[in-house]
């Protein structure tokens, strides 16, 4: 029986998340097929739209915020809640249905 691997999706802004995705590449690797968008331009402290920054349409079973703007994990946390994708935004203080914002 083939087993259908996880899609995850990770979100980083300036290689923000780069050790915990060397370790999950390492030890999920074989179970996971991972997804990795950065985003690496100066922003603004206020961000009114997001749009072009993040995927219109989310294609993933899980997905990871290590976004250090407020404004972007916010709106991927929404898009995420949208169609219904469960996201872990590490260390954040979000509380939106579908968010778990464990402490770091």
């Amino acid at each position: 029986m083939t087993q259908t691997k996880q899609r995850i999706l990770v979100f980083q802004q300036n290689g923000s998340g780069e050790k915990k995705i060397e370790g999950i590449r390492q030890y999920a690797e074989d179970a996971i097929d991972m997804e990795v968008i950065s985003i690496d331009e100066t922003l603004p402290p206020v961000l009114d739209d997001t749009e072009g920054l993040l995927p219109d349409r989310i294609e993933a079973d899980l997905v990871l915020d290590f976004l250090k703007h407020p404004d972007l994990s916010h709106d991927l946390g929404r898009r995420c809640q949208a169609q219904d994708i469960p996201m872990v935004a590490s260390g954040k203080k979000m509380k939106m249905e579908g968010v778990s914002a464990p402490p770091t």
